[in-house]
């Protein structure tokens, strides 16, 4: 069920979390980075535990404040991609959608990953053992459950809002006669397809490698995929990029990934 990697990962995103919670429970100071977005204490702390967990393993981490500030390492064939606070605006609107998210990658594909959400204490990971997900009681994590996407069958349910985000959204709920919409924030989004309480996510603004790839992990190992607009699973590593994603699909099948992706592909040049 656990192998020390996903052991390890674990406790770097549980720690990480309790500074992000003594943080979240006091007034918060939000400063804004070169690129516009928003940047907190939380995020700069929950990072430096990140890193001097995953110190231990001798392998690069591409990790979000770091690049901000500069430090982007040669990734190799083996690292690791976080997100010490996904979700920054939610965090400031306290809303509780705001995870911590660490991704293992080899080759340029997330191959294991944790998504933590702090002001809930859920808790999901995935990899080769397969994907789970359970609620933190302090230091240990209870109730650990098997994650497995649904069956895509309609209706359907989509992670997305038909009044907010690309004007596509709507058209592509009605092609593909989608029953239901629930919005949530950060990569959250992912773990709801993970376990099976949605069966679509269409992307279709611009995101960072740190956002998807832990939540891309997880979804694997329920079963699900995350296609890119080439039709072949999202990579990491895109340092020409800025490690920026094109649009993407995640879902809880290889056939409605791509029939959502036929239908994605004719507003690319709208």
């Amino acid at each position: 069920m656990s192998t020390p990697l996903a052991e390890m990962m674990n406790r770097a995103a549980i720690a990480a979390a309790e500074v992000i919670l003594e943080v979240y429970r006091r007034p918060v100071v939000a400063m804004e980075k070169a690129d516009g977005s928003p940047v907190t204490e939380a995020d700069q702390r929950a990072e430096t535990i990140i890193l001097e967990y995953l110190a231990e393993t001798g392998l690069p981490v591409l990790a979000e404040e770091s690049v901000a500030a500069g430090r982007i390492p040669e990734l190799g064939a083996r690292y690791f991609v976080v997100d010490p606070l996904d979700g920054t605006k939610e965090f400031l609107k306290r809303n509780g959608e705001f995870t911590v998210n660490i991704a293992y990658c080899e080759d340029g594909h997330p191959v294991s990953g944790v998504v933590l959400a702090p002001a809930t204490g859920e808790i999901y990971w995935g990899g080769p053992d397969g994907a789970f997900a359970g609620r933190l009681a302090g230091d240990a994590i209870e109730g650990v459950a098997p994650l497995q996407v649904a069956e895509a069958e309609h209706p359907l349910r989509i992670v997305a809002s038909r009044s907010h985000g690309h004007a596509a959204l709507a058209e592509l709920c009605d092609t593909l006669e989608v029953a239901e919409d629930v919005s949530v924030g950060s990569s959250l989004k992912f773990c709801l397809l993970a376990k099976g309480d949605a069966q679509l996510y269409p992307r279709f603004t611009p995101t960072s490698e740190w956002d998807t790839a832990a939540g891309q992990a997880v979804l694997q190992a329920a079963g699900g995929v995350v296609l890119g607009m080439d039709g072949l699973p999202l990579t990491c590593g895109h340092r020409d990029d800025k490690f920026l994603n094109a649009w993407f699909v995640a879902a809880a099948s290889q056939k409605l990934a791509l029939r959502a992706l036929a239908e994605m592909l004719r507003f690319v040049d709208a």
